[in-house]
């Protein structure tokens, strides 16, 4: 993975290069000599010679040597190529050809191989490159956003001459198109008629990178440096929009005249540019990986694997990877143990009929301010190689997901990476998640779900991967969150994006002694002692890194006992959401059962287990609940009545013997009295309406019935006038206070004896899901029966 062979001709001076030769036949020596350990005991093995045979393949054209070879063989030899690496390239491609053809008779003599060093150590970060870098042989690390198309170069050119038919000899092509200044028939004198010989002439696969500082390497507040790679010949393609890629390139000072194809005859600049010439690219932190915990275990050295077994034989590895990661976080033990899971993740599959189903977990946090949601976000970020930290206010739909852009020099569109696709493989996380518009929260359902950005603008249609995993942080309506409200109603989120979240936490800020006291102690003890409380980690930053890596290669199985447990959690959760005795934060769907069997994989691969077991769906589906239900509802009380308020202002004093006579009760009951109210009064309506009666359920019929049905639960005459006050008070509140139920009163005025209707506008799962809450401030006017 390495450039191509004209690039390394175009450097070959017309004059001898005496220490160029000399290099070139002690580098062949090297080829020709070199032993390795690797070989059968008491036989030597000759590495080079075997790698070698693969070069006669019409495939490979790129000797890949490792650096430190050169090193254990000759130190000055290595340390020469490393600072006259772009001056000695060509004789070193030149020595790996010689070298090939002694070894092997039936190679192709007219085949060009080109040289590609690994095991580089000299690493050089993109803000530091200097001048003095240029020619020499390093390493550089960055995040790829921009990737242009391949395209064809001419790097060695034949040209006919259109007058005289003569077949000029070939012209190396120095980063424009050059023909020839003369034809060399000396009867001939043209000198800009030729046509290009594209049989004899040469090719090679050209590609422009754009590469970006990573995230570690960036300095609080610097924007990050880009840098332009040029790579050619094998290496093209490797590289996507995301990557992190470590790149063993030569530096190459040239005029940006010359490197971008402007350069007239006669006109140079006193202007240059750095660019970088690319022959060798490895990515890092992606998912090419799919090994197995076997093969993984022999990729380890011996102190990862001591590392990884000591940690999963950890009983408490669940909480100790917690403290690991949120040192600094006191309490919301449940948000931490949430993001734990979501580092594992699932398990990434893809049916028989192609479908993928995503194992990516994605969790929101929703609270009041100064509880650290941003925080948890820093955190991970900080934590994960390939992560991206941004605001949702200041992103926009092409910033997080994808941009067509115009490139400077050609004028071509090309795709340039947002926040989900440099975060492929990683974690996005998204703050103020809140304040995004909503044409921007539209544009990332694709990738939240079937984890691929669709693009279809400026001519370029394409289809990108953003397996990532989106982390969002968000404020309720108004800042705080309403108790009062269910959580669709607390934030200002649509119903499709709330149900891509695996799981949502929430954060209230509460008024308690101990918590207070805890969380003021943590914070000063960070600011007095900043020592003591930075070794409280179980596990560094790098062993959690480790260990997640490990644990990314299982993918359990779920068993029998664990799939019949999952089925009856779903069932619970669906019974209990169809019942209403608890307010969710939406409807139940088999999204949520997804989400279960993520978080029961996730728990099972960090235990590094291949097996899903129970004890694992139930840590998910516990988890799971945090989000379904509401976090508290208030009691609701009844008061005394709908003219108890006057009635007490006109009596005075003796408004106080009467406040005993409130009767309070919680959601829940007042719920389930309002539906069975609601149901009975229904029911007649359908009888009366079917048999063409007039008239219908008076208040005082339905009294009557339901303490027909609750008369078993009569211990004495205080229990039946307990649920005769309670379920006037209710109904009392049914018809004045939430204005679900009409009261028809006759011509005489009498309570007792008026027809109670149903508002035709109402949805009993309005009120179940928080929209008709009680205590409305809406006053319905009372219909009064016309004669």
């Amino acid at each position: 993975m390495e450039i191509d062979g004209g690039f390394g001709r175009q450097a070959i001076n017309q004059k001898r290069d005496d220490a160029a030769d000399r290099v070139q036949k002690v580098f062949q020596e090297f080829l020709h000599d070199y032993t390795d350990d690797d070989g059968v005991e008491g036989e030597e093995y000759y590495k080079y010679k075997d790698l070698a045979a693969d070069m006669i393949s019409p495939e490979k054209h790129t000797f890949e040597i490792d650096i430190k070879d050169i090193m254990k063989w000759s130190q000055p030899i290595a340390d020469r190529i490393k600072e006259d690496f772009y001056r000695l390239y060509p004789y070193l491609c030149k020595a790996v050809k010689n070298f090939c053809i002694d070894s092997f008779s039936d190679f192709n003599k007219k085949k060009d191989l080109f040289v590609a060093f690994t095991s580089v150590e000299d690493e050089c970060t993109i803000r530091s490159l200097q001048t003095d870098k240029i020619g020499t042989l390093l390493r550089i690390k960055g995040q790829v956003v921009r990737t242009h198309p391949v395209h064809p170069e001419l790097i060695q050119g034949c040209f006919i001459c259109n007058d005289c038919s003569m077949k000029c000899p070939a012209i190396e092509q120095q980063f424009k198109y050059e023909q020839p200044q003369v034809c060399i028939n000396q009867n001939c004198g043209n000198r800009s008629r030729f046509t290009l010989d594209t049989h004899t002439s040469k090719f090679c696969d050209f590609q422009k990178v754009r590469i970006q500082e990573t995230p570690n390497e960036l300095p609080r507040g610097a924007v990050p440096r880009t840098f332009e790679v040029i790579i050619r010949g094998d290496a093209v393609e490797v590289s996507q929009p995301g990557d992190l890629d470590a790149r063993r390139n030569r530096g190459g000072g040239d005029n940006a005249e010359g490197v971008t194809g402007l350069k007239e005859l006669g006109v140079r600049d006193l202007n240059y540019r750095l660019v970088f010439l690319a022959y060798h690219v490895v990515g890092s932190g992606g998912r090419e990986q799919q090994d197995s915990p076997e093969d993984a275990r022999m990729k380890m050295s011996q102190d990862d694997w001591t590392l990884v077994t000591r940690m999963s034989s950890d009983p408490k590895i669940y909480s100790n990877l917690c403290d690991s990661i949120f040192p600094h976080v006191h309490g919301s033990e449940e948000i931490k143990k949430g993001l734990v899971l979501m580092l594992a993740g699932g398990v990434a599959k893809q049916t028989a009929e192609g479908t993928s189903l995503r194992g990516d977990i994605n969790v929101a946090i929703i609270g009041d301010p100064s509880l650290g949601k941003s925080q948890f976000l820093r955190n991970i970020s900080e934590l994960m190689p390939r992560s991206v930290y941004t605001s949702g206010k200041a992103s926009t739909a092409a910033g997080l997901t994808a941009a067509v852009v115009k490139d400077d020099e050609t004028g071509e569109s090309v795709i340039e990476a947002g926040a989900l696709m440099l975060a492929d493989g990683g974690i996005c996380c998204i703050d103020e998640f809140d304040k995004m518009d909503v044409k921007d929260q539209v544009a990332i359902h694709e990738a939240m779900e079937q984890q691929t950005i669709s693009i279809c603008k400026a001519g370029v249609k394409a289809t990108l991967n953003s397996r990532t995993s989106v982390l969002a942080a968000a404020n309720p309506i108004g800042g705080r969150y309403d108790r009062t409200k269910s959580l669709r109603q607390n934030i200002s989120l649509s119903a499709p994006i709330m149900s891509r979240f695996d799981l949502f936490f929430i954060l209230v800020d509460e008024l308690n002694e101990i918590t207070d006291y805890a969380v003021a102690n943590k914070i000063v003890g960070m600011h007095a002692n900043q020592a003591a409380t930075a070794a409280i980690r179980p596990y560094s930053v790098e062993d959690v890194l480790r260990y997640l890596v490990f644990c990314k290669v299982f993918k359990p199985k779920m068993s029998k006992d664990a799939s019949e447990f999952v089925v009856q959690e779903y069932k619970a959760m669906r019974e209990k959401d169809a019942q209403g005795s608890a307010r969710s934060a939406w409807r139940i769907t088999v999204r949520q059962l997804e989400s279960l069997v993520r978080l029961s994989e996730a728990c099972a691969r960090l235990h590094c287990q291949e097996v899903i077991e129970p004890k694992h769906v139930q840590e998910g589906a516990r988890l799971l609940k945090k989000s379904i239900i509401r976090v508290e509802i208030p009691d609701i009380n009844l008061g005394m009545g709908p003219d108890a308020p006057q009635e007490a202002d006109e009596m005075g004093e003796d408004n106080e013997g009467q406040k005993e006579d409130a009767i309070t009760i919680s959601w829940e009951e007042y719920q389930r009295l309002a539906n069975l109210f609601v149901h009975k009064v229904r029911k007649e309506e359908e009888i009366a309406e079917t048999e063409g009666e007039e008239g219908g359920l008076t208040k005082a019929k339905l009294l009557d019935w339901y303490l027909g049905t609750v008369a078993e639960d009569f211990d004495d005459d205080s229990s039946f006038y307990k649920y005769d006050a309670m379920a006037r008070r209710v109904l009392e509140r049914l018809i004045h206070g939430d204005n679900i139920l009409i009261e028809l009163k006759d011509i005489e005025g009498n309570d007792e004896s008026s027809i109670l209707v149903v508002h035709p506008n109402y949805n009993p799962e309005d009120t179940v899901s928080g929209k008709q809450l009680p205590g409305s401030p809406t006053k319905a006017s009372k219909v009064e029966a016309m004669e």
